[in-house]
């Protein structure tokens, strides 16, 4: 697995978080888009913020070895940046309005 590969699998998990959460709770959704848009853009920017601490893709794939328990911290942290942004466009979405 390369570190490409694992950057893509938590942007994935950043959308089917953001969906998951905008079809479960209706007043946080944006529709099919706009919950893809904000899944991606939530799960980088948490990622990119708190990647340092030890568990972003280049971590995970230290000098060709493979950290299973931090890709689980990627997996879990990319989830809740999904979920955030989708928490936060809504918020500011009704702080604007």
């Amino acid at each position: 697995m390369t570190g490409t590969l694992i950057s893509l699998i938590s942007i994935l998990i950043g959308i089917v978080a953001a969906n998951s959460i905008g079809f479960m709770y209706k007043k946080y959704s944006f529709g099919m888009i706009g919950n893809t848009i904000v899944g991606v853009f939530g799960s980088v920017f948490l990622i990119k913020s708190f990647g340092r601490l030890g568990f972003s893709p280049w971590y995970i794939m230290n000098n060709g070895d493979f950290e299973g328990l931090l890709l689980c911290i990627n997996i879990v942290v990319s989830a809740i940046g999904g979920a955030l942004g989708l928490v936060l466009a809504k918020v500011i979405k009704n702080k604007l309005n």
